[in-house]
């Protein structure tokens, strides 16, 4: 009882390894015998295929000769009105192996006679049939009666080819079990186990300390595997010669790199230093940029929140500003600009914080600012903006601004609430006729 269980440990191990092959020649045998699984599959399909069909046609052919038999006998019922007659007629075709069912269909097609064998093992996959007409010969002329039609099944197909292919099957099956452990024995022996030998001598070679270490198979015959130790032996050569070179270069080079690295770190610590700052700017304006105007200015209103500080918040946005870009053209618009934020900056605070929001949209933060005081410097940014004109390339350009003024509050928790709050003011501004301050 032990000797069977090991034998079956075994071959489920076996199975389990060409399953789930985890080397080479358990791949490389697994894809062999699935192609030969799969010619043999499909070679034994086709014979099925074949002899299904040759079977169905011999048992057309049955259903013929059994219709030409009995057409006369029913055709004389028929016409005699012999109900008992056809019905033993009918029940003897039944009882014949390849009929499965009987119709008798009068001269406008409405059925006289439809019966089915009584006992039907199985659904069968498909049904044929055949059919011809009934005559009586009255005075030389044949009067049409109706028709026949006998039926029969594939599953009559099927019995008649079972057992053949059941034999066929198994002698398959038996070839392919042998088939598969001579498989196995064969890659074991030339394949499996040289590999394997291979791979423990790398292995060996790779966590050895001796650089002068080689690969020598044990029982190598002249073959591939043979060559594959002999370039791998050079391969292990060469390398230890390019190994010793790359130390000596390593350490020639090893402290100009040290020196190298630490004067690139210097260069990169100002030039990220240098990119933080033009990340944050507007590269027209040179004032803060949407993100970090409201990351800064976030960061403002917290602390004038803990401290229970009031600050206010301007939003500025020039009026008609796209009639300049389109009368007097962009460059004429960026000069605008420019001119813009150097006024407001002039009159604003070191503490106060200026960044562009928009196209010509621009935000101001006031620290320790109320919203009186915020809306006196709105208005005199208004006015100096309004009183100004530009002479660019000989053009003489002024325009306004609209501004919407809002203080914090006691709950405001965002700069996002502000920013909110002073866009509906400066609507408002825009709506009463622009060139305006509402708070």
């Amino acid at each position: 009882m032990a000797l069977d269980r090991s034998r079956t440990d075994g071959a489920f191990l076996v199975l389990t390894k060409f399953l789930r092959p985890n080397n080479l020649s358990q791949k490389m045998m697994r894809v062999i015998f699935s192609i030969y699984l799969g010619v043999t599959l499909l070679i034994t399909s086709l014979q099925f295929l074949t002899e299904y069909l040759k079977t169905q046609d011999s048992i057309v052919q049955e259903l013929k000769q059994l219709e030409e038999t009995v057409r006369e006998p029913i055709s004389t019922s028929l016409w005699q009105y012999n109900e008992s007659q056809l019905d033993v007629l009918i029940d003897g075709l039944l009882k014949t192996p390849i009929i499965v069912g009987v119709d008798i269909q009068d001269t406008n097609s409405i059925d006289i006679v439809s019966k089915r064998s009584a006992v039907v093992p199985s659904l069968p996959v498909s049904v044929f049939e055949t059919r011809s007409d009934l005559y009586w010969t009255l005075n030389e002329r044949d009067i049409f009666l109706g028709s026949l039609t006998l039926y029969s099944s594939s599953q009559v197909v099927l019995d008649r080819v079972l057992f053949g292919f059941s034999l066929i099957a198994i002698t398959a099956i038996i070839k392919l079990f042998v088939l598969f452990y001579l498989f196995i024995w064969a890659f074991d022996r030339y394949l499996a186990v040289p590999l394997k030998e291979l791979m423990s001598q790398v292995d060996e070679v790779q966590l050895s300390q001796n650089a002068g270490k080689r690969i020598d198979l044990s029982n190598l015959e002249d073959n591939e595997l043979h060559q594959l130790q002999g370039h791998m032996n050079r391969m292990l050569a060469a390398m230890e010669s390019d190994r010793q070179r790359l130390l000596e270069s390593e350490k020639a080079k090893r402290s100009w790199l040290e020196q190298a690295v630490a004067e690139r770190t210097e260069e990169l610590q100002v030039s990220n230093d240098k990119l933080k700052d033009l990340a944050a700017r507007d590269s027209l304006t040179g004032v803060l940029n949407r993100g970090a105007f409201i990351d800064t200015a976030q960061q403002l209103l917290a602390l004038a929140q803990r401290r229970k500080k009031v600050s206010s918040f301007m939003l500025l946005d020039l009026d008609n500003f796209k009639n300049i870009n389109d009368t007097h053209g962009h460059f004429v618009g960026d000069q605008v600009l420019i001119h813009f934020t150097q006024t407001i900056q002039s009159l604003l605070r070191k503490s106060d914080l200026t960044g562009r929001v928009g196209g010509e949209e621009f935000a101001v933060f006031l620290n320790d600012t109320g919203v009186d005081d915020a809306y006196r410097l709105a208005d005199k940014i208004r006015t100096a903006i309004a009183s100004s004109v530009l002479d660019i390339d000989g053009a003489a350009v002024s325009y306004t601004v609209s501004i919407g003024v809002d203080s914090s509050q006691a709950e405001d928790q965002s700069i996002s609430e502000l920013f909110k709050r002073a866009d509906l003011k400066l609507y408002a501004a825009k709506d009463k006729g622009r060139n305006r301050v509402e708070k």
